[in-house]
């Protein structure tokens, strides 16, 4: 089945040619990125995320390379154990599986993309706590999504790798979650509080390279007098993929509570990032407004969090996909809905 790894590369260079193209052609000239500019990128990151899950729909099977029933059922076997499908027929078979990943898509992105929103709450920190100019927030944001795709890849595939070996780390990742989404609930009104001197960062990169004193334009390193230094972007860049570090330990357990197949896990997580950036710049806007929204977030992980510690029991009471895909839509609708209905006092 090596059409699976082909449809992966092929993903990849993808997303990486419209990264590049955004880089160097489109986004080429630094400059503050308007609320218009911010939306219309955001509209066309929706939309290419709610293309692939028409895609998954229709052709999903080209995912995991399957031509026939035995290979839809060696899928299902190692991601899909849950999974009824109709035996005596490989069409009708094919049509539950395609709309289950496609579900299982839809769920995964939605937790990722709100569970970012507390991550870019973090690097808006970050980028005030470093005075970093406005013109350098683009550069920055793009470098960090780009190295934030390559440590979802390794997490992802080897995450999905332990849990089929030791299917007990789901209680485990649930636990977990239940208890970040408790935390940032009682947590939800603190702000978020950097200093530069002193951050373990900073400090360690300031004792391994040459740091040299005040920004230079919009540069991650300048050679002076035969010496390479590193500017202050760059440590601001490496804060940025450590926060981002920090927050997969807990939005990718939380895809992986509505589907253990690793390459959902990744299209969704990687769909919800590319939209970071411009999500970003449009969250500076209205930060204020959609206050509710962070007890939405913890609510959708404390959900996540149980249902990873009861998906046995949740299998025998015949529990669908689609639940979670409703429930998950319910809690940020709400909270959204009520941040504008009673408005922060």
């Amino acid at each position: 089945m090596t059409e699976n790894v082909l449809f992966l590369f092929l993903f990849i260079i993808f997303i990486l040619g419209v990264l590049m193209l955004d880089l160097l052609v489109i986004g080429r000239k630094s400059h503050v990125v308007s609320i218009r500019e911010a939306s219309i990128w955001s509209g066309i990151w929706i939309m290419f995320a709610l293309g692939f899950a028409v895609f998954l729909r229709f052709f999903g099977e080209h995912v995991h390379g399957i031509g026939n029933s035995e290979e839809l059922d060696q899928v299902l076997n190692r991601f899909y154990p849950y999974l009824s499908l109709d035996a005596g027929s490989y069409a009708n078979s094919l049509e539950i599986f395609r709309k289950n990943i496609a579900t299982n898509y839809l769920s995964g992105y939605l937790i990722e993309k709100s569970l970012s929103i507390d991550n870019l709450f973090v690097i808006m920190a970050i980028l005030k706590a470093f005075t970093v100019k406005k013109e350098a927030y683009k550069q920055v944001l793009f470098w960090g999504i780009l190295g934030a795709i390559l440590m979802r890849f390794v997490f992802i595939f080897a995450g999905a790798a332990l849990i089929i070996r030791f299917e007990w780390l789901l209680y485990i990742f649930g636990a977990y979650l239940l208890y970040v989404g408790i935390k940032m609930y009682l947590n939800r009104n603190k702000e978020i509080h950097i200093e530069p001197q002193n951050h373990p960062m900073v400090k360690f990169l300031s004792k391994r390279f040459n740091v040299f004193p005040r920004y230079v334009e919009n540069r991650f390193f300048i050679r002076k007098e035969a010496k390479l230094y590193i500017t202050p972007l760059f440590i601001v860049l490496m804060l940025v993929e450590v926060s981002d570090l920090i927050f997969a330990t807990d939005s990718i357990p939380a895809v992986f509570a509505v589907t253990r197949d690793p390459y959902i896990v990744f299209f969704s997580n990687i769909f919800a990032i590319l939209g970071l950036r411009s999500l970003f710049f449009l969250l500076i806007k209205v930060v204020e407004r959609f206050y509710l929204l962070k007890v939405g977030v913890s609510l959708l992980l404390v959900f996540v969090g149980l249902k990873l510690i009861a998906h046995d029991w949740m299998l025998h009471i015949g529990y669908r996909p689609v639940f979670s895909l409703y429930i998950i839509l319910g809690i940020l609708t709400l909270s959204v809905a009520l941040s504008v209905i009673i408005p922060k006092k």
